[in-house]
């Protein structure tokens, strides 16, 4: 399974942030949402990452407040990335090296969606599942034996 069929179960509602607007704002956008990550955008490329990891750090560093900061003060600057092409397990293994719940995809430029270590292990569980089913159906389609005479 690749990065691309998943991209196509979730969906192509992509939430994004420009590294200037106050982290206030963010956080309510991914608050009113429900969402654990925002893309953060300039000039149509791919800057940076804010997730809920950065949110906690700057509650932390304000004392309990978010703070008056930008998005671009708080934010990854540097995200792993993954291609539409890149095999699920290869992401398992990026995901729980880098300690990396998001991973925008891009193709080449192009920002294509963001995946999440739920939709990763949401598309495992649904392959297995499957293979599972089909597995028991090929068991329980198993043609009897045949007595041979003798």
């Amino acid at each position: 399974m690749k990065v691309s069929e998943i991209l196509q179960v979730k969906g192509n509602i992509l939430y994004t942030v420009t590294p200037d607007q106050p982290l206030v704002d963010a956080v309510t956008t991914m608050s009113e949402n429900d969402i654990g990550s925002l893309v953060v955008m300039e000039y149509g490329d791919l800057v940076g990452m804010l997730t809920f990891r950065e949110v906690l750090n700057a509650l932390h560093a304000n004392g309990g407040a978010v703070g008056a900061g930008t998005v671009r003060r708080h934010m990854n600057d540097s995200p792993i990335t993954v291609t539409p092409d890149t095999e699920v397990n290869e992401v398992r293994r990026i995901m729980l090296e880098k300690h990396a719940r998001y991973l925008p995809v891009m193709d080449a430029r192009t920002l294509l969606g963001v995946i999440s270590f739920y939709d990763v292990a949401r598309a495992v569980l649904e392959a297995q599942s499957f293979e599972n089913r089909m597995l028991k159906a090929y068991i329980r389609d198993w043609p009897a034996e045949q007595n041979a005479p003798d």
